[in-house]
């Protein structure tokens, strides 16, 4: 009976142990600028399944996605425009989606691999985070274009910069 009772609170210890290291994403404001004409705007409808060791970074999973309709750049007309199907198709693709492949620690924070669908297409992208208390910011560049949306003629019009702030719990 012993070494029954010794195990399970082995057990207990050590999923109490390395429970504590585990953190979710509770909820998430992202924002963007679209470089060429100096537009900021959030999109939000925020939902993931990502896991997050605190103790070693590399060994966590960054997953989740955002719904389309709530774009916002502060402008109703350019914020319907965005939706419709000549940009990001809201009737065809509601939702945003990431998942990493990879996280590379580095000395700032650490950077999370992994690929991003817009519109439909998948590509891979790199954000860089740095932990700021029980948040997590991170950030990358990226060109819609490369995505099929196609706002600006030349490919370097349409950079946009991505900022994740990550609350955890």
């Amino acid at each position: 009976m012993k070494p029954i009772l010794l195990f399970t609170m082995l057990l207990t210890v050590s999923a109490n142990v390395f429970s504590q290291d585990l953190a979710r994403i509770g909820s998430a404001a992202i924002s963007f600028v679209f470089e060429d004409n100096d537009v900021n705007g959030t999109i939000s409808g925020f939902s993931s399944s990502s896991n997050i060791d605190l103790q070693n970074f590399e060994n966590s999973t960054f997953e989740g996605s955002v719904a389309v309709t709530t774009i916002k750049t502060g402008n109703f007309l350019r914020d319907w425009s965005l939706k419709s199907g000549k940009y990001f198709d809201e009737d065809e693709h509601p939702r945003l989606f990431f998942k990493s492949s990879s996280v590379v620690s580095n000395e700032n924070g650490f950077l999370v691999n992994g690929d991003l669908t817009l519109k439909g297409t998948t590509k891979p992208i790199t954000f860089d985070f740095r932990k700021n208390g029980d948040r997590l910011i991170g950030t990358t560049t990226l060109f819609v274009s490369d995505y099929g949306i196609h706002i600006k003629k030349e490919r370097e019009q349409n950079k946009v910069t991505v900022k994740l702030d990550l609350q955890l719990r």
